[in-house]
């Protein structure tokens, strides 16, 4: 156990422990003498922390200390405790005596030890050198164990970087993968910023207790998610409450102030008895207020203060009550407008958009489609009692058209949730077919070009899941209304036509005659340009594109 360089100990003075009177002192085992009596622990610089009252201990224990290791420079810290075994004191000033020190890990080596001291004492010492706030390991001594006579005892040095410890570091690593296959529902997702953002949660949701914000289109899976953070918290005894889940655009005017706030009886008419309220139901747990951006402004005020304060007025009452709850907030809209609409407090949202995600829609996580259908089709069997999965040709059919640009996945999870739910209750023998996937593909397209969103962008559903395919979603919402029926109409000649050229003699042909120029090509290919387009990548076969069939 030789070392290079000596230690810098922050250790109590054992105001029991560290005493001793005359010479019979040297016969029994001192801690804090006993650990600069080792040869293979050398102690340079030892800081002792103390009270003004043990002045003449700790002149005795640095005297015995001076002779026995001269070489060990005895500093002395009154601590100044009131209540040594008042936790929140106790590591108050033990952070600030560490602040003082300003220990440098790079010049000494420090040891933090944690022998004597109240168990308090210990357990704040403790919980600084984890947390890093003395840059140290710990030190443990000990009694001689039956060798009378051995003043100086025995020694180890704790190291809590957990991950030089194997197996130690195995076992959190499979608690993290755990805790995310929960929020993921057991889905082996494969899109990498969605895996990303769930390894975020799953921390966050273990270490804070702040509201969070999950953002994203209906049927993304906000409220699932916010369901396996609830789990997840409560498995690692986080919290002990329940989970309680309100639509905001569900409830209106006192509707909602009852709802969410309780009342009293007599408050209103029809109000027969006392109500608690959804916030006090979630007392100790998580409340989720889905579309909370349709919470009208006197609840989003009486929220914030909620929120804030964990106080509030049931309808009615002059008297408040209390509720401790973490809030996770989902919406589909953005709040930002809603502010700037003057229909959104700005301050609740400052308050709820400490820990926000953006949850992407299923037509942004293409490569997780497949474990979604396998997922669904797990759940699914179980309700209906039997087993259900496709032939092989069937699923890769369902599985083209599903991650091909024709799918536009309105609805999200939700849509392909409802799209199991028909094949699989159609199925015969619990096979789904080729033939029952083509009619409920059908449906699908059916479905999406009916929806108004198709004819408020200006065109046809076709034309719509074309451009996205093309653009992406967020590009192709970006277009005029203009520019996304020609674009549509372009992109079509260009998939019909063998060339360039010849898409550009069809494309111009009412005005070849009156130009002196007839560069078609040249002319195509510049307006693709505008789009971030060429001809080879509106015309390059996909599965599922408008060029095949479904």
């Amino acid at each position: 156990m030789a070392q290079s360089r000596g230690f810098t100990v922050v250790s109590f003075l054992g105001f029991q422990l560290d005493r001793g009177r005359g010479t019979d002192r040297w016969g029994h085992w001192r801690p804090n003498v006993g650990m600069c009596q080792h040869e293979d622990l050398l102690v340079t610089r030892l800081v002792l922390l103390t009270e003004r009252r043990y002045s003449t201990l700790f002149a005795q224990v640095a005297a015995d200390i001076a002779s026995v290791s001269p070489e060990t420079v005895v500093e002395r810290i009154d601590v100044g405790l009131r209540d040594p075994w008042d936790f929140e004191e106790v590591f108050d000033r033990l952070y600030a005596v560490a602040e003082q020190l300003a220990l440098d890990p790079e010049r000494e080596d420090v040891l933090v030890h944690v022998t004597t001291g109240t168990h308090v004492a210990q357990i704040c010492l403790f919980l600084l050198t984890e947390t890093r706030r003395f840059p140290a390991r710990l030190l443990q001594t000990s009694p001689p164990a039956g060798k009378r006579g051995d003043a100086a005892g025995t020694w180890q040095i704790i190291d809590l970087d957990l991950s030089r410890f194997d197996r130690l570091a195995q076992r959190f690593a499979r608690e993290h993968e755990h805790g995310e296959s929960l929020l993921k529902s057991g889905i082996a997702t494969r899109n990498a910023a969605f895996n990303t953002m769930i390894a975020e949660i799953e921390r966050v949701a273990l270490l804070s207790t702040a509201p969070m914000l999950l953002l994203g289109p209906t049927g993304a899976g906000k409220s699932r998610l916010a369901k396996r953070i609830h789990e997840l918290k409560q498995k690692r005894h986080r919290l002990t409450g329940a989970f309680v889940e309100v639509n905001c655009a569900t409830i209106r005017g006192d509707a909602a102030h009852s709802a969410l706030f309780g009342h009293v009886r007599g408050a209103f008419t029809g109000a027969q008895k006392d109500r608690p309220g959804l916030l006090r139901a979630a007392n100790g747990g998580i409340l989720f207020l889905d579309e909370i951006g349709e919470l009208g402004l006197d609840e989003q005020a009486m929220l914030l203060r909620a929120l804030e304060e964990k106080r509030f007025l049931p309808l009615g009452s002059d008297r408040e009550v209390e509720s401790a709850f973490q809030l996770i907030a989902g919406t589909n809209r953005d709040l930002g407008e809603r502010v700037a609409a003057g229909t959104f407090r700005e301050d609740l949202l400052a308050r709820i958009n400490l820990w926000t995600w953006r949850l992407p829609g299923l037509p942004d996580r293409a490569e997780d489609i497949a474990p979604n259908v396998d997922y669904e089709l797990d759940q699914l069997s179980a309700r209906l009692g039997r087993r259900v999965h496709f032939n092989a040709e069937a699923r890769q059919r369902y599985l083209d058209f599903a991650t091909s640009p024709l799918a536009a996945w309105r609805g999200n999870f939700r849509d392909l949730n409802a799209s199991l739910t028909r094949l699989c209750t159609l199925a015969t023998a619990g096979r789904i077919t080729e033939a029952g996937v083509r009619h409920e593909i059908a449906r699908l397209r059916s479905d999406w070009q009916r929806q108004p969103g198709a004819a408020a962008a200006g065109v046809s559903g076709d034309d719509d899941l074309l451009l996205r395919g093309l653009l992406g979603p967020d590009r192709a919402a970006e277009l005029d209304r203009f520019d996304r029926v020609q674009l549509a109409d372009v992109v079509r000649v260009c998939r019909a036509a063998r060339s360039l050229s010849a898409a550009g003699r069809e494309l111009f042909a009412a005005s070849r005659s009156r130009r002196a120029s007839t560069n078609d090509a040249d002319r195509l290919r510049k307006y693709l340009a505008r789009f971030g387009l060429d001809f080879a990548a509106v015309t390059t076969a996909r599965p599922g594109s408008p060029q095949g069939s479904p």
